[in-house]
């Protein structure tokens, strides 16, 4: 199968682990940003085949695990409005808010749909003008560009009855964020190649210049992975820092421009909350002035939530690479895909969801814990 078997071939795996392991001297922590490729990586045992001095740190780039409780919490608000059908992918339903989850709602009477694009929920809102159809718009640079389709669409029907709930966020400040905590482990990164299909990889060169860090852009098939790996320890041992596309072909370094004019045109940048990390500097976007008629939290009111995290849930140290996700003294006891205690059990890209589907219950002894 072109472009996927070719990148699953072991004996191409064989060499790559070779080389890796001829030029590496000495411990490395290197970073995967997005969930898939955590995903990934546990799936294909990725992180069992390499050299002991290589430690693969599990980043925040995962969209349904870093919305913050408080939108949870305001759309499961929203949700449960009788006048509303609230519109959302199925990852998200699950997700606990604090004493809830969109599926209870569901359960309760609420008109929660799951829906597999936002025009989906355009049509829908077409088709039932009695119904207010709200959209969950979650999620980083990949799935924002049809939301904001979804915004320009809804504009040009002329509908009165849609809105969505955004909570986008961004990778380049959160690549800085990590950076510059003081806990901060990470030595070269791993980008992510659907994001970079869409944005290029032009933001991400000052990121290289201001941290001094290795950031090579990979893809998610084995040997994506394995390429991006060897590409990042060869800087770090030669005491390079460069921007590197190991996945050219999806990544351009200009990116997906009329993607990029259309989230210009709708969204402007904004703090974001990140759950289980906080508040990061411009690090979301937002409906412009324009657009703001199609905000949900204004047109529902929901601006004063309180929130209340699980206090055994410690999704914010997985988050940022501080702690595995069997490290925590919660996992598959209290917190389990059936009972999960925070989003990083529950979401489809998920760290800790990925270490129970694949079975890494590592003893929490057996394995150093992040100071």
């Amino acid at each position: 199968m072109k472009y996927l078997d070719e990148f699953r071939n072991p004996e191409v795996a064989a060499r790559l682990l070779e080389e890796i392991r001829r030029v590496i001297t000495r411990p490395w922590a290197i970073m995967e940003v997005c969930g898939g490729q955590t995903h990934s990586i546990i799936r294909n045992g990725i992180d069992q085949l390499l050299p002991p001095e290589i430690e693969l740190i599990h980043g925040p780039g995962c969209p349904v695990c870093v919305t913050p409780l408080e939108i949870i919490d305001k759309a499961l608000a929203i949700a449960a409005r009788p006048e509303v059908t609230f519109c959302s992918f199925g990852d998200m339903l699950r997700v606990p808010g604090s004493n809830s989850d969109l599926f209870q709602v569901k359960s309760s009477g609420g008109d929660v749909r799951i829906v597999y694009s936002p025009l989906d929920a355009v049509r829908l809102a077409q088709q039932r003008p009695d119904r207010e159809v709200v959209f969950f718009g979650i999620g980083f640079e990949t799935t924002a560009p049809a939301n904001a389709m979804a915004v320009v669409q809804a504009e040009r029907l002329g509908l009165t009855n849609f809105s969505m709930l955004v909570s986008h966020v961004l990778v380049p400040p959160a690549i800085s964020a990590i950076m510059e905590s003081p806990r901060n482990r990470v030595q070269a990164f791993l980008a992510a190649g659907h994001v970079c299909s869409v944005m290029g990889t032009w933001q991400y060169g000052p990121l290289v210049e201001r941290y001094g860090v290795p950031i090579v852009v990979t893809g998610f098939e084995p040997l994506d992975i394995l390429e991006g790996i060897r590409r990042a320890v060869t800087q770090l041992e030669a005491g390079r820092a460069e921007l590197e596309n190991a996945y050219p072909r999806a990544v351009r370094p200009e990116g997906n421009q009329p993607a990029q004019a259309v989230l210009e045109q709708v969204f402007e940048v904004t703090d974001r909350t990140w759950r289980g990390i906080g508040m990061i500097p411009q690090s979301g976007w937002r409906l412009r002035e324009r657009y703001r008629r199609f905000d949900a939290e204004a047109r529902f009111e929901v601006g004063h939530i309180n929130t209340a995290e699980s206090p055994l849930c410690r999704s914010g140290e997985v988050l940022q690479g501080l702690l595995k996700p069997n490290q925590c003294p919660a996992f598959g006891k209290q917190c389990t895909p059936r009972t999960p205690l925070g989003a990083t059990m529950v979401s489809s890209e998920g760290a800790c969801a990925a270490y129970y589907q694949y079975g890494r219950f590592i003893p929490a002894g057996d394995v150093e814990v992040a100071r």
